[in-house]
């Protein structure tokens, strides 16, 4: 299958014309390869020279030397790249990902990529083409600047094995990250919730998922209060969008659910002007899971999965709902409004009680930015997962260590749940102690809505979810943190 990637990548058994920049990668012994050594004897020695003449070049994860070659060289130019020690995957995807980083702006099209095994190959090339996301479509004037890499041959002597590996898991994670990342950046007079849904619509349901987009009316008749009393002071009504990938497997599906709210004011309880702008990445948790259920029907996962987008806009109006009303959940319970600002809990919990009472899930994962208390905890390191099964939170740090998106456990506790309890309605949704265990008592509301017996985590990527910085694999900006974790995690359970 075709995988729309910004990098058009090919794995060869040799070498191809074409390309005038090569890079060779290098173990932090600094042995040289065969291919470098070849290189090294065609250019009289320089790469030997080179190693020699720059000690601070350790040949770490992402270090990078760039040397010119001269005309006895098949190439005008190289560049060293360092995997490290007893290199990981992640460590070859790291290298990767430098390597597009220090070519972008270099004036070249194609690049020859020398890799070792299969495998490091295929992840080498992941590394290269998520560096390589862009977002900038809405740019009138382009940048008068050298051209971006756009193609990449991975020379590799196990070029069968590296492109098996590539087609059948890496691109289809890598076209997800990048659909999650375009998803996160667009602005929200683009992206609102009918938009929003109609695009993953466009963009999954030829891929074989089904998708049912449930609008105002459907959700007013079903009794989601959550979902509709967020969403009702904004000129743009909610949608609940359900996805299906039935995959080959048998057995009940793993559930995945997402907070989408596409623009964040605070409502009511209206957020400070700074940084507000960021607030359009307040869906980050709904565009992982779209993002994960493209990869898993791109890899043609036997893996069953149900999804469920909660999408709203969160607006202050005179039809907003406001701290003090009292919502009915689609679960029948009620809540009281105490901030109009935790929003995303509310429309989550109707999400998550509809794909259980519809599908009987084997187990529940909803990914959301829901507080700003776990930002305060894990910072952007860390994702916080609240998770009330063992053997759940094993396969999530099993494909938190696959795929470098690092999750903390945090503890769900009874105290944390008698803290979100109201007075006058069955529950508050914010805790009863301003500003303590913020993220806990969060999660906790969510835990009311979890059927005994169901396997369920929570993860809180309000930390993750955006970079101030450009990352080993990631430029500045949305990083479609959980798509490759919720991707390694269903394949695990669908094994």
């Amino acid at each position: 299958m075709t995988h729309p990637l910004p990098i058009d990548t090919t794995f060869l058994p040799a070498q191809r014309d074409g390309a005038d920049i090569a890079a060779y990668p290098i173990g932090a012994d600094k042995a040289l390869p065969v291919p470098l050594a070849q290189l090294d004897a065609a250019a009289g020695g320089l790469v030997t020279r080179a190693l020699a003449a720059h000690p601070a070049f350790k040949a770490k994860a992402g270090d990078v030397l760039p040397l010119a070659l001269p005309a006895s060289a098949p190439f005008a130019r190289a560049l060293l790249v360092g995997v490290g020690e007893a290199p990981t995957a992640l460590d070859h995807e790291k290298a990767g990902g430098a390597l597009f980083a220090a070519l972008e702006g270099a004036g070249t099209a194609r690049v020859a990529l020398f890799a070792g095994t299969g495998e490091a190959a295929a992840h080498l090339a992941a590394g290269f083409a998520a560096r390589a996301w862009r977002f900038g479509q809405y740019k009138a004037d382009k940048p008068d600047t050298p051209p971006r890499p756009q193609a990449l041959d991975v020379v590799t002597v196990d070029a069968d094995a590296a492109r098996a590996l590539w087609d059948q898991a890496l691109a289809p994670q890598i076209a997800g990250v990048c659909t999650a990342r375009d998803l996160i950046s667009e602005p929200p007079n683009v992206l609102y919730p009918e938009s929003y849904a109609q695009r993953v619509a466009a963009l999954l349901k030829p891929l074989g998922v089904e998708v049912d987009i449930l609008d105002e009316k459907r959700l007013d008749k079903l009794g989601m209060g959550g979902i509709l009393g967020v969403g009702q002071g904004s000129a743009r009504p909610p949608r609940l969008v359900i996805l299906r990938w039935k995959g080959s497997g048998q057995g009940a599906p793993v559930a995945l659910v997402g907070k989408g709210i596409t623009f964040d004011t605070g409502g009511i309880s209206i957020k400070p002007s700074a940084k507000m702008e960021e607030m359009k990445a307040d869906m980050a948790g709904s565009a992982a899971v779209v993002g994960a259920v493209e990869a898993l029907a791109r890899a043609k996962s036997p893996t069953p999965v149900v999804a469920a987008l909660a999408l709203a806009e969160n607006m202050p109006s005179a039809n907003a709902y406001r701290p003090a009303d009292i919502l009915t959940t689609y679960a029948g319970k009620t809540v009281e409004v105490f901030n109009t600002d935790a929003e995303g809990r509310l429309v989550l919990v109707d999400a998550l009680a509809y794909v259980q009472q519809q599908f009987s899930p084997r187990a529940v994962v909803d990914a959301a930015t829901l507080t700003g208390a776990i930002v305060v905890a894990l910072g952007e390191e860390y994702a916080g997962a609240f998770v009330n099964d063992d053997a759940l939170w094993e396969g999530l740090a099993a494909a938190s260590a696959a795929t470098g998106e690092k999750l903390w456990r945090m503890p769900l506790d009874k105290a944390f749940r008698k803290q979100v309890e109201s007075d006058i309605a069955d529950l508050r949704n914010t805790g009863k102690v301003d500003r303590a265990a913020g993220s806990c008592t969060a999660a906790a509301f969510l835990e009311h809505f979890i059927e005994d017996g169901t396997p369920w985590a929570h993860l809180d990527i309000a930390g993750v979810g955006l970079f101030g910085k450009a990352s080993s694999t990631g430029p500045k900006g949305a990083t479609g943190f959980g798509v490759r974790l919720l991707f390694a995690l269903a394949q695990r359970m669908g094994a």
